[in-house]
């Protein structure tokens, strides 16, 4: 039996800021375990919160990137739940009046998944389970996070993946997070139901804290699974939450679901209503930077082939670098050939490109590339010079003189080109047979003894004009 897809998500990011929501201890990962807490952060008798305004801007710079409208009123709320790594028994976070309400991210097919909401709210601590006991690290109590909630707008895995990867990027682009999966700094909640076409939705389960982009698509495809044979057994879906594990990769349920009735939210008293005022929301939309979707449009516009420029438009750090190059005179071609060709080899992790720490600067490699555009060295010659340039940090001046820079005369060319008719008898008769690709083993010859400086295609019309 065929079953559609209706899948929304909730995506919790970390803020990069320097210390906490409501209290000044450090937000850095990391750290013995509750040495990162205080009073307010653990929920101590007395202790009162005092809203970090940086957290406001942050999430009015997230809403922006995603095209959210921002509610220039808004409050913090208590959402009231016990479970040990929340101390005090209550999360502030928002309901009723959130700071971005009603934007969207477009996908490459040029579908867009609607964002009903952005909130912020504070982070838990910890719970770790070994040899039977249950330990609580609250040094992530208190991080500040915001919770992006999508409307049931996906109908895919892969686009579950897209999706996120989408916020990923935008997220990490304007700074508001680094996003770190791996770390916990961007987790997913999804919500998965199905149903069979033109049949009411069925009844969603939502996964928690899936913390990869393959895991979601992974978790995603297993509990679909999991309710089609529900569903053809003739049985109901029930409402729950549910936890992917990815070492053995099955989903399985954690508890019943529950519902915004069940939190019994109320306005926080402890923290009064704030005003984003409209100067401020526009001083922070003038402040993004390009986003990655109108940064990979503006490469393919300038004539770089989509699939090369699709491995570097998602890292800052690499089109800084990349764009610099190209303002002082580079070539976008040769620069982008050099970046994904070379200095990749040696920036082989995600986590790498992401930080781009090289020995060689943007001047540096444009100075570089413009030898190749002026055809004073070959694409070759340059990538051995980059290979020595990023383990040393020195200019292209120290692998490269004036001899190396001096042209090829006509002359000069076509003597190689008979030197290498002399020395390798066989191909060129295989050349007169028909064998064109025998005409390769010239050009090595060629070339080595040019030391790269020979022109590939006036070679081959020497060559072809002195065996006739």
């Amino acid at each position: 039996m065929s079953y559609q897809l209706v899948c929304g998500i909730e995506t919790h990011i970390e803020l990069a800021t320097k210390t906490k929501i409501f209290c000044g201890c450090t937000t850095q990962f990391g750290g013995e375990p509750n040495t990162h807490c205080c009073p307010v952060c653990t929920g101590q008798p007395g202790a009162l919160p005092i809203l970090n305004k940086e957290v406001i801007a942050f999430a009015v710079r997230a809403g922006l990137a995603v095209n959210c409208k921002i509610n220039n009123n808004s409050h913090m709320d208590r959402k009231n739940y016990v479970y040990p790594d929340l101390p005090k028994a209550y999360q502030i976070s928002q309901f009723d009046e959130p700071v971005c309400v009603d934007g969207y991210v477009e996908l490459d097919s040029g579908k867009k998944i609607r964002i009903e909401r952005i909130h912020i709210e504070e982070d838990a601590g910890k719970l770790i389970h070994d040899g039977g006991y249950t330990y609580v690290d609250y040094n992530r109590g208190g991080v500040p996070l915001i919770e992006i909630v999508s409307m049931a707008d996906i109908s895919s895995p892969e686009e579950a993946k897209e999706y996120a990867e989408k916020l990923q990027l935008i997220m990490r682009n304007v700074g508001v997070s680094d996003c770190k999966m791996q770390e916990g700094s961007m987790r997913c909640d999804v919500n998965v139901s199905i149903h069979q076409p033109g049949e009411p939705w069925g009844t969603r389960t939502e996964i928690k804290n899936i913390n990869s982009l393959s895991n979601i698509v992974r978790a995603m495809e297993l509990e679909m699974e999991r309710q089609e044979d529900i569903l053809d057994a003739g049985d109901r879906v029930i409402q729950s939450t549910m936890r992917y594990d990815a070492n053995s990769d099955t989903v399985y349920v954690l508890r019943s679901k529950e519902n915004a009735d069940d939190y019994r939210y109320f306005p926080e008293p402890d923290i009064l209503r704030f005003y984003i005022s409209p100067e401020m929301v526009e001083e922070i939309r003038e402040s993004l930077p390009e986003l990655p979707d109108a940064k990979l449009k503006r490469y393919i516009e300038m004539g770089l082939p989509e699939n090369n420029a699709r491995l570097i438009y998602k890292y800052k750090n690499v089109t800084k670098f990349f764009d610099d190059a190209v303002s002082e005179g580079a070539s976008a071609g040769n620069t982008l050939n050099l970046i994904i060709g070379t200095i990749y080899a040696v920036l082989q992790t995600e986590e790498d490109k992401e930080n781009f720490e090289i020995k060689t600067t943007a001047s540096q490699l444009a100075a570089l590339v413009k030898l190749i555009d002026e055809k004073k060295i070959r694409a070759n010659k340059a990538k051995e010079v980059l290979a020595q340039m990023l383990e040393s940090g020195n200019d292209v001046t120290a692998y490269i003189n004036e001899d190396d820079l001096a042209g090829l005369s006509d002359d000069d060319l076509r003597a190689l080109c008979q030197g290498a008719i002399d020395a390798n008898p066989k191909a060129v008769q295989d050349i007169k047979d028909g064998k064109d690709k025998a005409i390769n083993v010239m050009f090595g010859y060629v070339m080595k003894n040019s030391r790269g400086k020979a022109d590939v295609k006036k070679a081959e019309a020497f060559i072809r004009e002195l065996i006739k």
